[in-house]
């Protein structure tokens, strides 16, 4: 913050609002963070665009998620026709929609609206061998960096497609924090017990491939998907760009837990959106001491819990600019 007094100054505007001081709760927190984001007492939060990674991993060859690896290139058409839920949530919030294929295992549509960031047709298979080569995982942060970048919005978004990424997230998450990777392995798609039981049995023996400390980029490299690090290299330019970073569910956090580790800078442009329903999720956040603002119950992804968070940090925003203070409104403050 270039202005030393300005967090004064912005805790003093929010005191002075019409209110009793701290009877919004989080939302004085909220606004509190956007201020200190962009060093204004008047910040602006007008406009927000969500953009979605799709990739495949070699891992679902596995078994171990109860859908298809088809199913990813399958919904990135879905997302280009504005089917899934991420886009049904955005359209109705007017929020435009970036999808980006990161690498799917089928040759993408030829369509326009598709960004092409592609960086293989999905990882390779990481209970065997590294997910990525130090090459493709340089080159998808960047890719990713230049998208986070380039958006033009006060807010950014993020969402995810990629059949078995769970189990990514879950591993780059357990290598990072140390948390138990029983705890953060959840069913994903809807894996009953049998299933959740081989899933993380799969991890355990791909975790056990590579023995001692993991810093974020061999954690990434080894057990990463090009979606999720993608979705990390955006969030570290996003960041940069002093845009706000939603951070939606499981997999996104486990992208946040990276970038925040790659670029310890970018972890004061968050917001948690919400906790999803993932097993993960929750430890996940509680280890990075974030605290989410919904817990709704979902466990989608797609950026569909960080579209929920919107309209709550457009009211932050708005309580600054534009709710009056005593002063202004000719109302007496506490005595």
């Amino acid at each position: 913050m270039t202005d030393p007094d300005l967090e004064a100054r912005i805790r003093a505007r929010i005191d002075g609002k019409t209110k009793p001081p701290g009877s919004l709760g989080r939302i004085e927190d909220l606004a509190e963070r956007i201020a200190r984001l962009q060093g204004s007492l008047t910040p602006r939060m007008r406009t927000c665009e969500l953009t979605i990674f799709a990739a495949d991993h070699g891992i679902a060859a596995e078994g171990i998620s109860a859908y298809p690896q088809e199913v990813t290139g399958q919904m990135l058409g879905n997302f280009l026709a504005g089917g899934a839920a991420s886009t049904v949530f955005a359209a109705t919030l007017g929020i435009p929609v970036r999808v980006v294929d990161a690498g799917i295992a089928v040759d993408p549509p030829l369509v326009p609206r598709l960004l092409s960031r592609r960086i293989g047709p999905g990882t390779a298979n990481f209970l065997r061998e590294p997910a990525m080569t130090r090459s493709q995982l340089r080159h998808a942060l960047q890719l990713g960096e230049v998208l986070g970048a380039e958006v033009d919005a006060d807010a950014v978004a993020y969402g995810e497609m990629g059949i078995a990424n769970t189990s990514s997230a879950a591993l780059i998450a357990h290598r990072l924090t140390g948390l138990d990777l029983a705890t953060l392995t959840g069913r994903g798609t809807g894996l009953d017990d049998d299933g959740l039981a081989r899933k993380r049995a799969v991890l355990m023996a791909a975790s056990a491939r590579v023995p001692g400390g993991l810093n974020a980029k061999e954690a990434l490299s080894q057990f990463g998907g090009f979606e999720i690090v993608m979705m990390a290299g955006a969030m570290i330019g996003a960041a940069k760009a002093r845009r706000l970073i939603l951070v939606d569910g499981f997999i996104a956090t486990a992208a946040a837990l990276a970038a925040a580790a790659l670029s310890p800078g970018c972890r004061d442009a968050m917001v948690f959106a919400h906790v999803s329903a993932e097993a993960g999720h929750r430890p996940l956040l509680d280890h990075m001491g974030a605290e989410p603002l919904l817990s709704l119950g979902m466990r989608l992804g797609e950026g569909t819990g960080a579209l929920m968070a919107w309209p709550m940090v457009r009211a932050a925003a708005a309580m600054l600019n534009d709710m009056a203070s005593f002063d202004d409104a000719g109302v007496s403050g506490p005595a």
